[in-house]
């Protein structure tokens, strides 16, 4: 890194989401990414990594350098699709926050006290906060950090940090996926906002006060489908199981376009019993993998029975907000990991837009 205050620092950086959303803008970041599957898509897509532990990497050679900071701490021990140790460990978390705060490291006693010690990466992003002073933060993490984000941005106002936490619904900002994420985004150099939405489920006519939003992007818009009842798949199968290429159609492929004539499809988002299902006019409701052989697959009832056909990494990328073609590297298992976990690229856009000042001096 240069000796300017320049850089955009993106901790738990994954394989780019934030990085694609700030590329939009004309701007990139430094990314610190542990996994190694993660750090070889981001090579491939052209950001710049550190391969790292967050949690281990000192600041100090950092200070002075770093004008924005991006975090989205690892969500399996609160997501709703974990065991949610999280729960368990939230009020370690809490005193984590409290300790930093007051100038006091005690990361590693608190980590043995956790149920899952990744619970407390989640304090990881005030650590560097505090220790680097950035210009503006943006952090993302599933709804139930919300109350911890909540704590973070108290502590943060009373560094003279301007902050605004909450949820937002991916699908309000153009992502073909009812996903909801807290946020929380703080400059000390100007008013921080919500980004206002550019998409509603219901969005109405157009009024006096300006022109009505547009609809929610459906999965069959984004896949570039045609008619909603009658999907014609336009991407490729997704690759063999170690990631290489794999031709197109497959059977179950061919399976998909001659089933189509027959009914409407769904996408199922999981293989449990209570799992949700979404129409292909419809968002995509949130993308998880957990096992990418059986989560996520588009069904249709036949004479014979469901009929069922896996999501591609294609597919998932694209409802992820990824741009065609992003070039996700290891097994077909860790791509989708990878998109499931990312920040869909254009929620990030989002909620960078009113936040970056060099995206603010290109708005002007």
């Amino acid at each position: 890194m240069s000796a300017a205050r320049t850089h955009v620092l993106d901790l738990f950086a994954g394989p780019g989401g934030w990085s694609e959303g700030l590329r939009a803008l004309g701007l990139q970041d430094v990314g610190i990414e542990i996994d190694p599957a993660a750090c070889a898509t981001r090579a491939a897509a052209g950001h710049t990594t550190i391969r790292a532990d967050v949690a281990a990497y000192p600041t100090a050679p950092l200070r002075g350098k770093v004008s924005g900071l991006i975090g989205s701490p690892p969500c399996q021990t609160f997501s709703a699709a974990g065991l949610r140790a999280g729960n368990t460990d939230r009020d370690l978390c809490h005193q984590g926050l409290v300790d930093l705060a007051c100038g006091r490291d005690t990361r590693d006693a608190l980590r043995t006290a956790c149920t899952d010690p990744r619970s407390l990466l989640v304090v990881e992003p005030l650590r560097y906060a505090l220790d680097l002073r950035p210009d503006w933060i943006a952090l993302e993490e599933v709804p139930a950090v919300a109350p911890l984000f909540a704590h973070t941005a108290g502590i943060l106002r009373e560094h003279g940090y301007s902050v605004w936490t909450g949820v937002l619904n991916a699908a309000d900002y153009g992502v073909p996926q009812t996903r909801r994420r807290a946020f929380l985004l703080a400059s000390c150099t100007r008013a921080v906002a919500p980004p206002e939405p550019t998409h509603a489920q219901d969005p109405g006519p157009e009024t006096l006060f300006g022109p009505a939003l547009a609809p929610w992007v459906t999965m069959a818009a984004a896949l570039g489908w045609g008619a909603t009842d009658r999907p014609v798949p336009t991407v490729t199968a997704g690759g063999g199981k170690n990631g290489g290429p794999e031709p197109f159609p497959t059977s179950g492929r061919k399976a998909l376009m001659d089933a189509q004539r027959r009914g409407s499809w769904v996408l199922r988002h999981s293989n449990r019993r209570n799992a949700t299902v979404r129409r292909t006019d419809e968002p995509a409701a949130t993308l998880l993998f957990a096992k990418a052989s059986n989560d996520v697959a588009w069904e249709k009832a036949g004479p014979a029975g469901p009929e069922s056909v896996r999501i591609s990494v294609q597919e998932a990328a694209a409802l992820q907000t990824f741009p065609v073609g992003y070039p996700f590297q290891g097994t077909k298992t860790r791509q989708f990991e990878q998109i499931g976990n990312a920040v869909p690229p254009l929620l990030a856009t989002a909620a960078l837009r009113n936040l970056v000042p060099a995206a603010l001096e290109v708005a002007a």
